[in-house]
Formats: C-alpha cells, sequence, structure tokens
C-alpha cells in the first residue's frame, strides 16, 4: 500500500480531482483514491462529487469564488475610521447606538471601541460654578472687602453696628458676622438637571479630564 502524502495544498488536490474526472472516473472512485494517497481528511466525499459536478459545467479555476455580502468579521479599518468619526461627532453615543447605526454588532463595536481606538467611558469632573473672567475679579474684590471689614471689627474695639436683639431691642454688637441674620426658604422645582451617569463621555487615556458645572435645578 502507498504510502499517503503528509504535505499537500487543497489546489493539489482540486487538480488531482480534475484530472481524474477529465479522464472519465467515477467521483466515488476519484474520493478513494484522493484518500489513500493524501489521506482520509482531504477531502469529503460530498465535497468530491460537488467539484466534479463544477468541473463537468465547465468550471476551469480552482480557487475559492470571492464570498458575497458581508465580511466574516467587522472588525476591519473601515469599520474603525467610521466608529471614531462618530464617536468623535458625539462623545456621548452609546455602544447600542452605534450598533444600530454602522448594523454591525455589539460585540464588534465594543471591541474596536475598547481594544482598537482605546476609548474609556468616563464622567466629567463636577465643579461648582461657572465664572466668567468679569465674575473672578468680582469674587476677589467682594472677598477682600468682607476680610478688611472683619480685620477692621476684631481690631477696633471703637468699630460698632447695630443690630436687633432676640427680644427686638437694638444692641451693639462688634462683630460682623454677629449682625448677619440667616433665613429658610422653600423652592418648588421646575425639572431636574442631567445626573453625572448621563454626561458620561468617551475619552482616551491621555485626553484631558473634562470639566461639568454643577447646575441647580430650576425654581419657580
Amino acid at each position: 500500500m502507498a504510502t499517503p502524502i503528509k504535505e499537500w495544498s487543497k489546489l493539489e488536490v482540486r487538480d488531482d480531482v480534475r484530472f481524474l474526472f477529465s479522464k472519465g472516473t467515477k467521483p466515488s472512485e476519484i474520493h478513494k483514491q484522493i484518500a489513500e494517497t493524501y489521506g482520509e481528511g482531504a477531502m469529503s466525499r460530498s465535497r468530491v462529487y460537488q467539484w466534479c459536478t463544477w468541473f463537468g459545467e465547465g468550471r476551469t479555476s480552482l480557487g475559492d469564488e470571492p464570498k458575497s455580502g458581508r465580511p466574516k468579521t467587522s472588525t476591519n479599518e473601515e469599520n474603525t475610521t467610521r466608529i471614531d468619526e462618530l464617536i468623535r461627532c458625539d462623545r456621548r453615543m452609546k455602544i447600542r447606538e452605534i450598533a444600530l447605526k454602522l448594523e454591525i454588532p455589539k460585540s464588534t463595536v465594543h471591541e474596536i471601541v475598547h481594544d482598537t481606538l482605546g476609548y474609556r467611558k468616563v464622567s466629567a469632573k463636577w465643579v461648582p460654578k461657572m465664572l466668567t473672567e468679569d465674575h473672578k475679579p468680582q469674587r476677589v474684590e467682594i472677598s477682600q472687602r468682607l476680610l478688611q471689614r472683619c480685620q477692621q471689627d476684631n481690631g477696633d474695639e471703637d468699630t460698632t453696628h447695630i443690630g436687633v436683639g432676640p427680644g427686638g431691642d437694638f444692641q451693639a454688637n462688634n462683630n460682623l458676622f454677629d449682625n448677619l441674620i440667616p433665613g429658610d426658604e422653600t423652592w418648588f422645582h421646575l425639572n431636574t438637571p442631567e445626573t453625572k451617569r448621563n454626561s458620561m463621555t468617551w475619552k482616551h487615556p491621555s485626553s484631558p479630564v473634562t470639566k461639568k458645572f454643577k447646575v441647580q435645578r430650576s425654581a419657580a
């Protein structure tokens, strides 16, 4: 019995099938000879019959025909570029929204976003209030004036402020902050501001930290 060939290619096997078929050999006999020459795993019986049918219809190519439709994997350069463009246009866009827009699996979008592009979803850093360039010097000036007022009150016993006592009587007080009257208010809010989770955006590890100014709930 002949020793099977251990190293072979698909084109080699297909060429032998075409050669034997052109000589009038039956497909069952072709499969038997292919198994004896290359081993049982070289080509299945059904595959031999398929190639014999194609050769009988006039096929001459031994290579695989190009496949139509979507490629086997969606993780390619084109989809990577499209996803990156979408994120740069809207950094709040969700994985599900990207998958629906580009019509590719969510798992593929997740792989491209996290592994290929290196994006991470993070929350913006809360800051108390958005101050304009005009607000900043105004606050500094007011703070300095209050500080000077406190220093004057503490160092000058002759500086006296008139306040109203608990019983309604006027009384003298040298401390500025003792003359401040706290108050209490009740507010009815018309809407609730956006939460930190809803304001999460995509960023790279090297990107600067985004800031989000804390918005108070609007009241009537």
